[in-house]
């Protein structure tokens, strides 16, 4: 690696960039250090392995830019305490998705450092460093394979939730503007929920069963020409894929119904408790999926609001044209 740079580029290197490319490190060496003990047998080898590469990572950006960060900002802390909490509650399978998605992330910014800075010292170090990220990947994705785990599996979970509580959402706004009456209202949402929830499930089923018969044709076809499997994936049940995110989509269907349920007249109630449930999971979708956190979250508020707004717009519109009074 690269061991320094010159003052003149130094200088022309943005502080916020400096101190990010730090921060990230000593994050990621923070999270594996911390990850490490709920980890067991070869998942926690794996787990040294990357806090040895991570710990070189960590110290040779603090001296390429000659910084000292030896504390994590606040906004880290909290969304490593998050991270933490998500890999107790699932276990192997989440520390492997945790792991998965802050690879991905890595890989993302150092590509786009080093298309910014490649005729640069730092586009020299950023390629070494990018050349670790991808191997960490590799190792990642390989060894989950090899241990049948399912890190997608939880990905289905969240985002089952996050499609039931906005679609639901939008149901329960409509409801309210063509019936007014929360009887009415509750009787509606329940019944859309339930609806909502099987038709997931069962078009998941379909395209999980169908991905599964092409996925054994290939297979029968690379052993019929004596070809070896590369880094095989393990299969997903499409049954027991189905009733996780048709059950996960109940689940945050519910989030806009139960407000009513427990009193409430109008849809504010419902709008607020979605949007708000709505920042927390799009926050977790973002970070397990090595997405941008404020884009997500951005998007799935429009994708609120213009779902709430045109069903509601709808819903007077069906009151007054068809009369309805419930």
């Amino acid at each position: 690696m690269v061991c320094g740079m010159n003052s003149t580029f130094k200088g022309r290197i943005s502080p916020v960039l400096v101190r990010r490319l730090v921060l990230d490190e000593l994050f990621d060496l923070t999270l594996y250090k911390s990850a490490r003990a709920y980890a067991t047998g070869e998942t926690a080898a794996m787990i040294d392995r990357l806090i040895s590469v991570e710990e070189g990572h960590y110290m040779f950006w603090r001296e390429f830019f000659g910084v000292k960060e030896e504390r994590l900002d606040i906004r880290r802390r909290i969304k490593l305490r998050i991270l933490l909490l998500f890999s107790r509650i699932f276990g192997e399978a989440g520390i492997h998705l945790v792991l998965e998605s802050i690879e991905i992330y890595g890989v993302r910014k150092y590509l786009n450092f080093w298309h910014s800075y490649r005729e640069t010292p730092l586009g020299d170090a950023v390629r070494d460093v990018l050349t670790d990220e991808l191997r960490h990947e590799d190792e990642i994705i390989s060894e989950a394979a090899r241990r049948k785990v399912h890190p997608e599996r939880i990905r289905d979970i969240f985002l089952g939730f996050n499609d039931g509580l906005v679609e639901i959402l939008g149901a329960v706004a409509g409801f309210f503007a063509a019936f007014g009456s929360a009887t009415s209202v509750l009787a509606a949402g329940l019944t859309v929920a339930v609806a909502g929830s099987i038709s997931m499930a069962a078009g998941l089923f379909a395209a999980l069963s169908s991905e599964s018969e092409v996925g054994e044709i290939e297979k029968g076809k690379k052993e019929f020409l004596g070809e070896r499997e590369a880094g095989e994936m393990p299969e997903r049940s499409p049954m027991s894929s189905a009733v996780v995110v048709g059950i996960s989509y109940f689940i945050g269907a519910m989030v806009p119904v139960l407000p009513v349920f427990f009193g409430a007249t109008t849809a504010l109630a419902s709008v607020t408790a979605g949007v708000a449930v709505a920042v927390v999971v799009s926050y977790i979708i973002a970070i397990l999926s090595g997405m941008r956190v404020a884009k997500r979250i951005v998007t799935n508020i429009i994708v609120i609001a213009v779902a709430v707004t045109v069903t509601y717009v709808i819903g007077i519109g069906a009151r007054e044209i068809l009369g309805l009074d419930l």
